[in-house]
């Protein structure tokens, strides 16, 4: 478990431990008080439904169909509405995506009643303030935003991380867990640039979350497998990374 990982009751305190650590694990009630500052979460019920509807990631390098997506952008400036971008493929380099980096990847976009829904506005708010204070200087961000499905069978594990312990190429990311049904594993581990390593914690209530200075931080995940392989196993996420324009 991180050192700080437990009772992060306030803003203040969730951005001070990402500024000192580079990280943060803040457990679910301490999230949805965080969240609750910036809007609602009134249609919770239909934003965590809309994981049912995601279509298969086909650009694995491993071969692996065990990840389901959605992906939209948008534009945040300092202040201001966050204005939804046109759909455009996600790109990482082959130098922090040695498994599936250097090329365009498309994905279906995150549905238009999702990405402008109350849910998805209140955590893109929020995270323009915690990571606005932990930036002042940037004027405008690109924002990110994926929905994932890991996938856990009998006989083949749901890699959330395949491509290991990792920086996304970005300044910040958040990851909040959705839902987590029958699957063992998936600890989160955080590591400094030396490799060296600085925590580590498991999302397992929805609205756990875990938060990355990815100029300071590797992060990663460990694979899924199901509890019981005669039922469903998955992992749910929404991954939100802010990266500095201009």
């Amino acid at each position: 478990m991180s050192e700080i990982g437990t009772g992060l009751q306030n803003a203040t305190s969730i951005r001070t431990a990402v500024g000192r650590a580079g990280y943060a694990f803040v457990e679910a009630s301490d999230m949805r008080n965080a969240l609750a500052r910036f809007g609602t979460l009134a249609d919770w019920p239909a934003f965590a439904e809309s994981w049912n509807d995601l279509e298969v990631d086909t650009y694995m390098g491993d071969g692996g169909r065990y990840r389901k997506r959605r992906f939209g952008v948008w534009r945040a400036g300092r202040q201001g509405p966050i204005t939804r971008g046109s759909h455009q493929p996600h790109y990482q380099g082959v130098n922090y995506n040695t498994l599936n980096g250097g090329i365009e990847r498309w994905f279906k976009p995150i549905t238009e009643e999702i990405g402008a829904g109350a849910s998805m506005r209140t955590i893109l708010e929020y995270c323009r303030a915690l990571f606005g204070r932990l930036a002042p200087e940037t004027a405008e961000w690109h924002v990110e935003a994926h929905q994932f499905r890991i996938e856990a069978k009998q006989g083949e594990q749901g890699k959330p991380t395949p491509e290991g312990m990792h920086r996304d190429g970005v300044d910040y990311v958040l990851v909040l867990l959705i839902a987590r049904r029958n699957i063992a594993s998936g600890t989160t581990t955080v590591h400094d640039l030396d490799k060296r390593a600085l925590g580590s914690f498991t999302l397992t209530d929805p609205l756990d979350a875990a938060l990355v200075d990815d100029a300071r931080c590797y992060h990663g995940v460990t694979p899924v497998e199901p509890e019981n392989p005669a039922l469903p196993a998955y992992r749910d996420v929404l991954v939100v990374t802010f990266k500095k324009k201009g």
